[in-house]
């Protein structure tokens, strides 16, 4: 038997990183907000951005072209065996914090 459990809420110290120019964002799954990066194959989203009042379209202006840092745990699901889906828990760019769920 599999069981499936939620993204864990890891702290700033716990959580990986990834550092990629952002060359889309877009609307997925539920309510989703989904980045890709250049030259990286990796899907990066926040859960549910839309309803947590994000908009694609400012994340559009403000994010597309420039210098991102993701910050996302460490986490596996038999629904994305090969990892390349990442729960985002930390958006920066340029010193500025776009979005965070972290533990404090």
């Amino acid at each position: 038997m599999i069981i499936i459990g939620p993204v864990p809420i890891v702290s700033e110290d716990e959580a990986l990183i990834q550092k990629g120019i952002v060359s889309n964002v877009y609307e997925g799954g539920t309510k989703d907000i989904v980045f890709k990066l250049e030259n990286n194959s990796d899907v990066f989203y926040i859960n549910r951005g839309l309803e947590r009042g994000l908009k694609i379209s400012l994340l559009k202006k403000k994010l597309i072209g420039k210098e991102v840092i993701f910050k996302y745990p460490k986490h596996w699901t038999p629904l994305d065996w090969d990892n390349s889906s990442k729960h985002i828990s930390k958006v920066e760019t340029n010193s500025e914090v776009i979005f965070n769920e972290l533990k404090k």
